[in-house]
């Protein structure tokens, strides 16, 4: 199996604050002016707890809301505002109904709570006095999850145009590590958080998104690349990794870090709002990592989807779609995710238990494309095998939705831009273990296979998952029915070619690589691949070359420098040889065979205390590696008759 593979997730969050036009603000009151008798509500003792813990947090100085709600003439200012809009539910921004799912951070007034606000407007916004008023609330404008292992940053700035819609830029970082590391936490500054609608945080190990960003040529100076589409960037083992403002990083969990290896680009997709002039926008991104691997198998995200039924007409205020999938395993729920655009108007998300019993999931009666968010859940739960799971969006394609883009409505079909629509639900699930993970990976792409045949990326994902399985000739028809629905797609031509070099079909692999090479010449995996059927062959100055393409395209491409090394070894270069294996070793520091490879070819060319060394690393990590032992013994004699 190649080294990877070609996973595409689309993830949306949510957009800051929009700006609200003043009020106008009633005189204010006293308290001698009210019957000392009675209950006073003043800001310094009643209304300032509210807005310090419910509003401040982004409505500050550096904060993500358009204004500051601090000291008592701001927010008395905009007293009646602030009703309003808390009493109508549009602030804070907070979809879920409560007691439809417990969730992390959760964003939302009591009916006490505004009451009072109610009441403090219609008494005259009294102040009250200064003993009574709160300290105001300190705010960590540094990393929130303490200090990182590691800063990123765009090495340019990206300049904002004035004008525009909705502007997706994908902007690709260089992750600067040198060995494999866990990732437990990301956090992100967009750099600037008024006018960044969300972000979309994704990595990428096979230099695509550097090959997108090269040849952009709408904006060829500007850094990334534009667009919706990601290439093959993906989340890492399932991870929900977006940012929104005032959402609050995600400081992981114990045992569900992430795999970052050296060669891994950091690509952030981010939605911007033109505000009429340029903008500089500067994203830093820190890294927070784990000491351990994860401690089981990775999270996974399942995913429900009815994009082929969106086919909206215009008028229509009541437009349903549905969607459910029966798990075949136990899963461990950690967050729920529904996406939809501007006409979605309502959802749901329930699981029906094998007996019978429903949970909610998730319940959104008012959707609002501009609030949504990642929901994790706020203890982790299972599923049981057997469980449906099932959605139900709701979308108001007509006038009376103030939220409708176009004016008069137009037919809506399913689509990347936000003027199209989407009926998305995705759950951050783990299963139990590395078999029911594979289980639950075959059943998602058979059920998106039953919803879209015309889809190549189905095939392929479950071709690789048939692959992991070992079941190769099942593998292969999906891979061959893929290619009549997309001859031209490179990786399932290449993933093709090594499950037939897996079934001894040599020179049926060979075509298959050089025709994924011919559709994608700067496809490392391919020239990788064919490198090794090549080498099997016994064309090993062939060999050679398709290795060194593939490391020109990946320089930490590490199996490449293993089997270039072997190539040259084979050839008698051994200093080449040397060099490869040392690469190998910097990279994989953690592989006994190439420590033992490393330690043959010193040997070899005589360095023989450091290929000691080598063997007796590799046998302190693996006792039993018979090549090692007998490589040791071999280079101990050679050094005694060296020395004598």
């Amino acid at each position: 199996m190649d080294r990877r593979c070609h996973r595409v997730v689309i993830v949306a969050a949510c957009v800051i604050a929009a700006a609200c036009g003043e009020s106008a603000t009633p005189p204010p009151s006293t308290e001698s002016d009210v019957d000392s008798n009675q209950h006073v509500v003043t800001f310094t003792r009643d209304i300032a707890p509210i807005i310090y813990s419910q509003c401040t947090p982004c409505h500050r100085p550096g904060g993500s809301g358009p204004f500051s709600l601090i000291s008592y003439e701001d927010v008395s200012r905009r007293g009646r505002q602030i009703v309003e809009v808390t009493t109508s539910g549009f602030m804070p921004p907070w979809l879920p109904e409560p007691g439809f799912g417990n969730f992390i951070g959760e964003r939302s007034l009591t009916s006490g709570q505004i009451e009072i606000l109610s009441e403090w407007i219609a008494s005259g916004t009294l102040e009250g006095t200064q003993e009574e008023l709160p300290a105001l609330p300190s705010f960590n404008d540094g990393w929130k999850l303490g200090d990182p292992d590691l800063v990123v940053n765009l090495p340019s700035s990206y300049t904002l145009p004035a004008e525009g819609i909705d502007i997706f830029r994908n902007l690709v970082i260089p992750i600067p590590v040198s060995e494999r590391r866990w990732v437990k936490a990301v956090e992100l500054r967009p750099g600037n958080p008024q006018f960044v609608h969300h972000a979309i945080m994704a990595v990428d190990d096979t230099t695509s998104s550097r090959r997108l960003e090269a040849a952009e040529t709408e904006q060829a100076d500007q850094p990334g690349f534009s667009g919706m589409e990601m290439g093959q960037a993906f989340m890492p083992d399932g991870h929900l990794m977006g940012w929104t403002p005032g959402m609050a990083p995600n400081p992981g969990r114990d045992g569900l870090a992430w795999r970052l290896d050296p060669g891994t680009d950091f690509v952030l997709q981010l939605h911007m709002l033109p505000s009429g002039r340029p903008e500089t926008i500067t994203p830093i991104a820190a890294f927070h990592f784990a000491d351990e691997p994860p401690n089981g198998p990775p999270l996974h995200l399942l995913r429900l989807d009815a994009d082929h039924l969106l086919d909206i007409p215009p008028g229509d205020s009541n437009f349903v779609v549905t969607d459910a999938i029966t798990l075949p395993i136990d899963v461990e729920i950690y967050a729920v995710y529904p996406h939809a655009h501007y006409i979605a108007s309502s959802m749901e998300a329930k699981a029906t238990l094998p007996d019978g019993t429903e949970r909610w999931l998730l319940r959104i009666d008012e959707w609002d494309f501009n609030w949504q968010d990642v929901y994790r859940v706020a203890e982790p739960y299972t599923l049981p095998r057997g469980t449906t799971v099932s959605m139900r969006f709701t979308y108001d394609n007509s006038a009376g939705n103030p939220r409708n883009p176009s004016a008069p409505p137009i037919r809506v079909r399913a689509g990347n831009r936000s003027s199209d629509e989407m009926a998305h639900l995705q759950l951050q699930v783990r299963p139990k273990s590395t078999e029911d993970l594979v289980q639950l990976r075959e059943s998602l792409y058979r059920d998106a296979l039953r919803k879209r045949p015309d889809n190549p990326w189905n095939y392929y994902g479950l071709g690789n998952v048939l692959w992991e399985q070992n079941r190769l000739s099942s593998a292969v028809t999906q891979y061959e029915t893929g290619l009549t629905v997309d001859p031209t797609h490179a990786p399932m031509r290449n993933n093709l070619g090594a499950v037939l070099e897996a079934q001894g079909r040599t020179e049926d692999a060979a075509s298959q690589f050089r025709e994924a090479i011919s559709l994608d010449p700067d496809f490392a995996d391919a020239h990788y691949n064919y490198g090794n059927t090549l080498l099997t062959l016994g064309q090993s100055d062939e060999a050679i070359r398709q290795y060194q393409d593939t490391l020109r395209l990946e320089p930490n491409h590490a199996e490449a420098h293993a089997n270039l090394g072997y190539a040259y070894q084979q050839q008698g270069a051994l200093n080449d040889a040397i060099r490869h294996y040392r690469d190998t070793v910097r990279l994989q520091p953690e592989s006994t065979e190439a420590l033992n490879n490393l330690g043959s070819a010193l040997a070899m060319s005589g360095e023989f205390t450091e290929a000691i060394e080598l063997f007796e690393q590799t046998l302190a990590r693996d006792p039993s590696h018979p090549q090692a032992r007998e490589n040791l013994a071999l280079a101990r004699e050679l050094e005694r008759e060296n020395n004598r």
